[in-house]
């Protein structure tokens, strides 16, 4: 009786499993600068740009203001309702003007059932933000980790 129990709960656990979205990355990952032709950025200042960005392959980033990186990628299997996406940003210290030191950023970001491609990206905007060395960029939903690039801001 105990063998069956155990069965029961392990077909469970593995029909629980299934249940979900099997979300998983679909093609190439873009990864790199995002493009724009704006050129006098000011602290503060954001550019709103198109989705179909043009993105500049490379893993070296210029530490200026203005800088937009990460990645795009495209997700299947998203279903309404699901787990929703983690985006882990670990930085090599960003000292807010608190004093506050972050070694990383974590964003909820729901899954958009429409969207065709899903970015990460982070674009420095204040000169406090703007830390050279190793940025690393993780995309997971729940404990499964989708996507994830590395980027050297100098």
């Amino acid at each position: 009786m105990h063998y069956t129990r155990v069965a029961m709960m392990a077909g469970l656990f593995a029909w629980a499993g299934l249940s979900q979205a099997d979300v998983r990355v679909e093609g190439p990952v873009e990864y790199g600068i995002f493009s724009s032709q704006y050129q006098d950025y000011q602290p503060g200042e954001r550019v709103l740009t198109r989705s179909n960005q043009e993105i500049e392959r490379t893993e070296q980033i210029p530490a200026k203001l203005g800088t937009k990186f990460g990645m795009r990628y495209s997700l299947a299997g998203k279903r309404e309702g699901d787990t929703p996406l983690t985006l882990l940003y670990l930085t090599p210290g960003v000292v807010t003007p608190d004093g506050q030191r972050h070694d990383k950023f974590e964003v909820q970001q729901k899954l958009v059932v429409g969207a065709p491609q899903d970015v990460m990206a982070f674009e420095f905007t204040e000169h406090h933000e703007v830390v050279p060395g190793e940025w690393h960029f993780i995309v997971y939903q729940g404990d499964r980790k989708l996507a994830e690039q590395r980027f050297m801001v100098r």
